[in-house]
């Protein structure tokens, strides 16, 4: 079983982002019916790469290219008009016939708020006070707040609507989850936060949800191949963008999962656990073991045509 990520970087070493964001929908068609169950998109602005600042976007472009693979979508929502999100959320369930969900985050980038003239010290009021609301809306209610009457159509799909989690890797994040009654699926944890989720349910009311914490060398960006070394050779450069941008971006992270803190491509084979080469051998005991595998084929802007064979290896093996 395996999960395709896309995070849509486009560094000048790699492909272009029109090839990129072509190659990411053929992808996620061609995997679905080769046994991938999922396909994770995350945000982020004002990136020198490009990360996706859109998934919203693209998770519409992947849906309408597939049929039952699942879409997991996290969302910054300080960012957003309340009401707009609503709507596109309501869209893109009905364009994707329900296999839509959502991980909500509160952002941790100065850039990103100046970005959006907010502060980033107003983040988790600016997301308490956005998350009923969207709940609201996402219910059909007509929702009055400071002086605007909104009212969303369509309606979601389902009456409940799509499944809505918080991200994070804090027992705020913790909190944030069971006071709102979402399932908690984490980037990273911290002791206690499970308890603290659960506590926060009950407390307002909420039987516990579904819970996802990482542990902190889980694998997010994982390729099979005949030569380990020469695959190494090839596509460490991107892995290496990769795993530097993120670590640029958490410089005193300690708790979240596929952080790495290379600075070499030899470091990076060397010590980190979230970008990882697997020989076919290792890959298939692995696999015969029951391991879900996440995939993240064109990690750094690997160009398709280089990523495409390191994707079709490993759906050989399943």
């Amino acid at each position: 079983m395996s999960t395709l990520r896309f995070d849509m970087r486009a560094p000048s070493i790699g492909a272009p982002a029109t090839e990129l964001y072509s190659a990411a929908t053929e992808m996620a068609a061609w995997a679905e019916t080769r046994g991938c169950l999922a396909v994770v998109l995350c945000e982020h602005h004002c990136a020198d790469d490009g990360y996706l600042p859109s998934p919203l976007l693209l998770g519409a472009a992947i849906a309408a290219r597939t049929k039952q693979l699942m879409l997991n979508l996290t969302i910054l929502l300080p960012f957003y008009d309340v009401a707009r999100l609503a709507e596109d959320i309501c869209v893109l369930d009905h364009i994707s016939a329900g296999r839509t969900s959502y991980v909500f985050g509160i952002g941790y980038r100065a850039e990103e708020f100046d970005h959006f003239g907010l502060s980033l010290r107003d983040r988790g009021r600016i997301a308490d006070e956005k998350l009923p609301l969207l709940r609201r809306l996402l219910a059909g209610e007509e929702v009055e707040h400071r002086g605007r009457r909104m009212k969303v159509t369509p309606r979601p799909r389902d009456p409940n609507g799509p499944m809505l989690n918080w991200g994070g890797s804090s027992l705020a994040a913790a909190r944030r989850a069971g006071r709102n009654g979402l399932g908690l699926l984490a980037n990273g944890g911290v002791p206690g936060m499970q308890e603290v989720y659960e506590k926060a349910c009950r407390e307002n009311g909420f039987e516990p949800g579904f819970v996802l914490i990482p542990e902190r060398d889980a694998v997010a960006n994982l390729f099979v191949a005949e030569d380990v070394d020469a695959a190494w050779d090839e596509i460490g450069d991107y892995l290496l963008h990769d795993a530097m941008a993120y670590s640029a971006w958490n410089p005193d992270n300690t708790v979240s999962a596929n952080l790495s803190t290379a600075t070499t491509v030899d470091e990076l084979r060397r010590t980190s656990a979230s970008h990882v080469i697997l020989s076919v051998d290792e890959a298939r005991r692995r696999v015969a073991g029951g391991e879900m595998f996440n995939l993240s084929p064109l990690c750094g802007g690997i160009p398709p045509e280089i990523a495409w064979p390191y994707l079709e290896r490993f759906v050989e093996l399943t």
